[in-house]
């Protein structure tokens, strides 16, 4: 199932303005700017500039949070978007409740502490924008994230995407649940890509265990005896 790209014209759109090069611009403005995010829950406040508000809007970080204010925009990302800006590309900070900038070991420690399986969903997470897809949640799909080959404006999500840890018992174990999951996807014209998250004997101490996970792909569609008749058909026929 390839990319399903809205209306004329939009793959050349994406061609001609590829992610990389929209979220190393958006990497530079940060850092030019010394970003400084706010730990709120679950979440990040982030505070920018008309710029960098159509960067984040472009490279599809975080959501923008209407305001009173007229002179800044507001974003709130998610925990995985906002230590990928602080972590991988290096070009936001964040602080705590107490207004102290928090280091990468603080910052990850509060994030674990947020969401137990943090450390794989944000390995899953790297693993796939540091290959420039967009992943946005997946909520609605009953998946953890689903992924854009570009920004959701121009494509439609290819991907449902499941991340299954170590030891996770419970996801995907049963027939039951492959055959929801596959039909589901199957019915938004999309592909099941599940990411396998292993630590490698390492735990999940500090950033730097990331270093030694690795993560293994492997995609899932729904088999179709009707299909495969018709393309036996075809073959026996001289049609390829």
């Amino acid at each position: 199932m390839g990319p399903r790209w809205k209306g004329k014209g939009a793959d050349a759109k994406a061609l001609a303005d590829p992610m990389s090069e929209i979220v190393s611009q958006l990497q530079s403005s940060l850092l030019q700017s010394n970003a400084l995010g706010s730990l709120s829950g679950c979440s990040v406040l982030l505070a920018v500039e008309t710029e960098q508000t159509e960067l984040l809007t472009r490279a599809c970080f975080g959501k923008p949070i209407i305001t009173a204010e007229k002179d800044k925009q507001w974003f709130q990302l998610g925990l995985e978007e906002a230590f990928y800006l602080c972590n991988s590309l290096k070009c936001l900070k964040i602080v705590g409740e107490d207004n102290f900038v928090k280091n990468d070991l603080d910052l990850w420690l509060h994030m674990k502490s947020k969401k137990d399986n943090f450390p794989d969903f944000y390995k899953a997470y790297s693993h796939l924008r540091m290959k420039n897809w967009v992943l946005r949640p997946g909520l609605q799909y009953g998946v953890d994230f689903v992924a854009y080959r570009h920004h959701p404006s121009l494509v439609h999500s290819e991907y449902a995407v499941i991340v299954l840890s170590e030891g996770d018992v419970g996801r995907l174990r049963v027939w039951a649940d492959f055959h929801c999951t596959i039909r589901l996807c199957g019915s938004v014209a999309k592909t099941l890509l599940v990411l396998h998250v292993d630590k490698n004997g390492h735990g999940a101490i500090c950033p730097s265990c990331l270093e030694s996970y690795s993560v293994e792909e492997c995609t899932i569609m729904r088999w179709s005896p009707e299909h495969s008749r018709n393309d036996q058909t075809a073959s026996e026929n001289g049609i390829t």
